[in-house]
């Protein structure tokens, strides 16, 4: 028997911005809740997730803010709560997400649900600050992304 899936709360939010239409079609609302909901461990009982979608200046700002990194970044993860109640905000910066799936050939959709997955996971306290955490968060992503029928975002 099949184990069901944890109840998520999901909240998606796009900025206004020229090529919003592109970024909202590879954004279908359910494919983002199936691949936050596939990223969660089993420990998991619930999650909510709120997910942003902005342009380079507020994705610069927010890293800023919040990393002091002067530059706009693909994902940002605001952890709130981790299992079994997991609750996030994710800010995805629309431009960069979009320069990085060309420049590694891949379907925007594909680059997006890898970068939800990977903020999802931080969301759940995993990380990638040394080698060995990065090496086991990767494999988990990879994981998670097979799972979803996506090929591994490290295979470039």
């Amino acid at each position: 028997m099949k184990t069901p899936l944890p109840p998520l709360d999901l909240s998606l939010h796009f900025a206004r911005f020229d090529d919003v239409a592109l970024h909202r079609a590879a954004l279908e609302r359910r494919r983002v809740a199936r691949w936050l909901r596939a990223a969660l461990g089993e420990d998991a009982q619930s999650a909510a997730f709120a997910v942003r979608i902005v342009d380079a200046e507020e994705g610069q700002r927010l890293n800023r803010e919040f990393r002091q990194r002067d530059y706009a970044t693909n994902v940002l993860t605001f952890a709130y709560a981790g299992a079994p109640h997991v609750a996030a905000d994710l800010a995805l910066c629309a431009p960069v997400v979009a320069r990085e799936a060309q420049e590694q050939g891949k379907p925007l959709a594909a680059h997006y649900a890898h970068l939800l997955v990977h903020g999802a996971l931080h969301a759940q306290g995993w990380d990638h600050e040394d080698d060995d955490e990065a090496e086991t968060m990767q494999a988990q992503e990879v994981r998670v992304l097979a799972a979803l029928g996506f090929a591994s975002p490290y295979d470039n």
